[in-house]
């Protein structure tokens, strides 16, 4: 039987996500998004396509880096303005049935409490169709706008990020017990107190004494996703991630990535295939090969290389302003994602990158490959990035919206059918289902685990 890839969708509640510049196209509607009409229909295009999950990224902060201001991002709309994704999902749910929702938050800024129990509703609200994108931080702009003077250091966030969720998953998993609730009128009794128990955590970073307000959802813990590809970042994976995220530059990278991972999910006592490893993929659909290509140069006309470069100083922590555009990109240590920096230096070993080449690069796309393309040209290369690295699919992200998402619906997926690689209905029940395990975590799974 061949083997499905997985498709997701990669968007931004912002708008222009990972080609900047591009809202100034004429058949862009990016500007729309703080309007949940144009998110509606978002939904329904993409469950149409029998996509798997829109992925959510997110940030707290503002790019500053480059040239030391937010200027550019704010003139250029680079991430800027960004709503929040909370506010979106539910609408977005109750106007799909299997559409589900994967949404990025940083562990670094808010308690662990109240975080819990926002997951538990959008879980309840969604049928069990939420996902979880466990992410650290890498902006200074976010960490000083709650108070302290910069992100704490790389592996440190990540000894942060671990307690977050051992209390999430013990409020999650532990603190009500199934049979907590009765429903009992005649008695007057909802729910009995005995099986209903505080947590009790106290712990290097966080001591949360009570129990879990939110009653267990369909799926309990939502489904986590991580998106480290650093050493550390590998490790956090392979212990939490049942979906990890990367963004591998060349095929050559992505199956050294995989390799990692699943030898990493091995060391942390889980089967080796017990994640799911998505790589970041821009995709320009057309009829033809020729149409697709003159379709790219039409949206690089609207792209904006300042933007790019902005993008590049926020996620590499490096200020790109102060470097010529003919000065060569250097493999270097950065306080951001180590991870972006690495993707490019290699990529190819053979390549040195020069900073105008990184712009040209980013500008479509940010920091994955881009494929141009006919629906077969298309699925011929996403076939191969899969049968040659070992990888299960790709979040994919359109330069121009809604018309990428149309050309991934309409020519895209069709041509995937008909190969065989991607479903013609969806799985019932949550999104954990859908992925093809039950509504509960895996007995392998640190949230199955915990204990109080």
């Amino acid at each position: 039987m061949t083997k499905h890839i997985a498709l997701n969708a990669f968007s931004m509640n912002t708008l222009s996500h990972l080609s900047p510049g591009t809202w100034r196209h004429p058949r862009d509607e990016g500007k729309r998004y703080v309007d949940i009409d144009y998110w509606i229909e978002v939904a329904q295009t993409l469950e149409r396509g029998l996509i798997d999950v829109i992925f959510f990224a997110d940030v707290l902060g503002v790019y500053d880096v480059f040239d030391g201001s937010a200027d550019s991002a704010i003139r250029n709309g680079t991430q800027f303005p960004l709503n929040d994704p909370y506010s979106i999902i539910p609408a977005m749910a109750a106007a799909t049935e299997h559409l589900s929702f994967a949404m990025t938050a940083a562990v670094s800024y808010e308690h662990p409490y109240p975080f819990a129990r926002r997951m538990s509703s959008l879980d309840h609200v969604t049928k069990g169709r939420i996902g979880w994108n466990v992410v650290t931080g890498y902006l200074k702009s976010g960490a000083v706008n709650f108070g302290v003077s910069d992100q704490e250091a790389h592996d440190r966030r990540y000894d942060i990020a671990e307690e977050y969720l051992e209390v999430c998953y013990k409020l999650w998993e532990k603190s009500w017990q199934d049979d907590a609730r009765l429903d009992d009128a005649v008695n007057g009794v909802f729910a009995d107190p005995s099986k209903i128990h505080p947590i009790n955590h106290q712990g290097e970073f966080f001591k949360v004494p009570g129990i879990h307000l939110s009653e267990p959802s369909p799926q309990r813990t939502p489904v986590i996703y991580q998106a480290g590809a650093s050493k550390r970042g590998v490790e956090f994976a392979a212990r939490h991630g049942e979906g990890v995220f990367v963004a591998a530059q060349s095929k050559l990278v992505l199956e050294k990535q995989v390799r990692a991972v699943r030898e990493a999910l091995e060391l942390a006592g889980r089967a080796k295939d017990s994640a799911k490893i998505i790589n970041q993929q821009t995709v320009v659909v057309a009829e033809t090969d020729a149409e697709a290509h003159k379709l790219f140069e039409e949206y690089l006309e609207y792209a904006s290389t300042e933007g790019a470069l902005t993008l590049m100083s926020g996620w590499t922590g490096i200020d790109f302003a102060q470097l010529g555009l003919d000065t060569t990109f250097e493999d270097q240590d950065g306080n951001a994602i180590q991870s972006v920096i690495k993707s490019f230096s290699s990529a190819d070993p053979s390549r040195t990158w020069t900073i105008r080449e990184i712009a040209e690069h980013v500008r479509i796309g940010g920091d994955g490959p881009v494929i141009v393309g006919s629906p077969q040209t298309v699925a011929d290369q996403l076939e191969d990035w899969v049968e040659s690295t070992g990888a299960d699919g790709f979040n994919l992200s359109p330069a121009v919206v809604p018309e990428g998402w149309n050309q991934i619906v309409d020519l895209l997926i069709p041509e995937m059918q008909k190969r065989g690689r991607h479903k013609t209905e969806y799985t019932p029940g949550t999104l954990r289902e859908k992925l093809g395990g039950s509504a509960r975590v895996d007995a392998s799974h640190p949230a199955a685990q915990v204990t109080l």
